[in-house]
């Protein structure tokens, strides 16, 4: 049995105890990560190589800037600001989330502008007496889908060029360009969200830790370092958004949390408590994981098993169907970076097989990469909201599922329309 199929076995079984909850969540990505280096698929060495991960530090940083705004009566103070104009209905509340995290996220990495915008939420639901289990989802969706909006807001959409660049292909896609599927696309799951998605979300009660937290900001509320917590998010945002060489968005989140704890905008054993461990070890133990399927050669059997279905000459549709399906498969596991990387390449070799233009199968496979709404380790805002929102494995699946759909016929109808196969035919 080769390496590239008893990592597909572990991804089954790591999947069905993901869906069934068998055990923790955090537990299961672990041992995924712990079997990956047992059988071989990556050095000892890298079994825990997810914990140094850059974006697990951005995760810890984002927990401790955001515990500053509850502990302070910021969160609760911005929720009652936003509640006096929106109301406390669950869809103008949804609506005006998901329209600012889409927004920013097209322009800022959208594991960033979730990680912003999560305490923020977390206050507004406080103020509206609406369980954060009801927002939080809608917000990591949206961080997704405005990431397609423009060429830097998601790692795909620069790989997708690339493939084009590599294959000397002298047209490639300009930097709005990508809004033409982004914004068609961002605005149908705002649509589904609010009309379909919100009825498969868990309608759990105002949770404890939600009713803790207001009582927290009413005992502790301080007009100055109330403001002190607002310029160190504002500060940190500023900062992501310009993205400087000479600094990081991990720096920023961390340089927040330091300064957050210094300014005693909170405790430091209160900003420990606050960093949300199962989201942090379930990411760092998936990263092996994904590590796993690009090295074994995984990833890429399932690519060639699905392009040898379409067999003879298919026609340029169905190659974008196909592809569209199999990435947003992949992403539904692997990181969105990895599985653009390994079918752009695949996509271009078909299209010129077909005497196709490929920007259009190449923009279906960069679309797909950021449709990872199934499941809790398919992007960093999914990974970041499942602690706070107190989701089990099966919240994404019900109300991700139907996302995923919806995206991949938006897509199917858009993007040959934008980008046709045999343009000037």
């Amino acid at each position: 049995m080769t390496p590239a199929v008893k990592c597909l076995i572990l991804l089954a079984v790591v999947a069905l105890l993901f869906v069934t909850e068998m055990i923790p969540l955090a537990i299961t990505a672990m041992g995924g990560a712990i079997a990956c280096g047992l059988l071989g698929f990556i050095p000892i060495k890298a079994v825990f190589s997810g914990l140094s991960n850059s974006t697990v530090v951005l995760f810890a940083g984002m927990f401790v800037v955001g515990a500053s705004m509850f502990h302070t009566g910021l969160a609760q103070k911005l929720g009652t600001a936003v509640v006096k104009v929106s109301g406390t209905g669950e869809n103008s509340l949804m609506f005006g989330i998901m329209v600012i995290a889409a927004g920013l996220s097209a322009v800022l990495s959208n594991t960033g502008t979730a990680a912003c915008l999560m305490p923020v939420v977390l206050g507004i639901c406080a103020a509206a007496k609406i369980p954060a289990s009801r927002q939080l989802m809608p917000l990591a969706f949206a961080a997704g889908l405005g990431g397609t909006i423009t060429m830097v807001g998601t790692p795909p959409n620069i790989i997708a060029n690339g493939a084009l660049q590599a294959a000397g292909i002298a047209n490639q896609f300009g930097f709005f360009e990508y809004a033409k599927a982004g914004i068609p696309l961002t605005l149908a799951g705002i649509i589904y969200m609010m009309f379909i998605g919100k009825h498969l979300l868990p309608k759990a009660e105002l949770s404890a830790d939600q009713e803790i937290e207001q009582e927290i900001e009413a005992s502790t509320a301080s007009a100055t370092k109330q403001y002190i917590s607002a310029a160190i998010l504002i500060v940190v945002v500023v900062v992501m958004a310009l993205d400087f060489k000479w600094i990081s968005l991990e720096m920023a989140a961390i340089i927040g949390a330091i300064v957050a704890v210094l300014t005693g905008c909170l405790t430091e054993k209160q900003a420990y408590a606050s960093i949300d461990w199962v989201t942090i070890f379930l990411f760092a133990g998936m990263m092996p994981v994904s590590t796993a399927m690009d090295k074994t050669g995984a990833g890429k059997l399932i690519a060639e098993w699905t392009v040898s279905l379409m067999g003879g000459t298919p026609s340029p549709l169905l190659v974008t169907a196909i592809l569209f399906i199999l990435s947003c498969f992949l992403t539904q596991f692997m990181s969105n970076t990895a599985s653009a990387a390994l079918l752009c390449p695949i996509g271009v070799a078909i299209s010129k097989q077909l005497g196709a233009d490929p920007k259009a199968v190449l923009m279906a496979i960069a679309m797909a990469a950021s449709c990872a709404f199934a499941t809790p380790v398919g992007t960093p805002p999914n990974t970041l909201v499942l602690g706070p929102g107190g989701y089990k494995f099966m919240d994404y699946v019900k109300a991700g599922t139907g996302l995923v759909i919806v995206s991949f016929i938006v897509c199917i109808i858009v993007i040959p329309i934008a980008w046709p196969f045999f343009p000037g035919k």
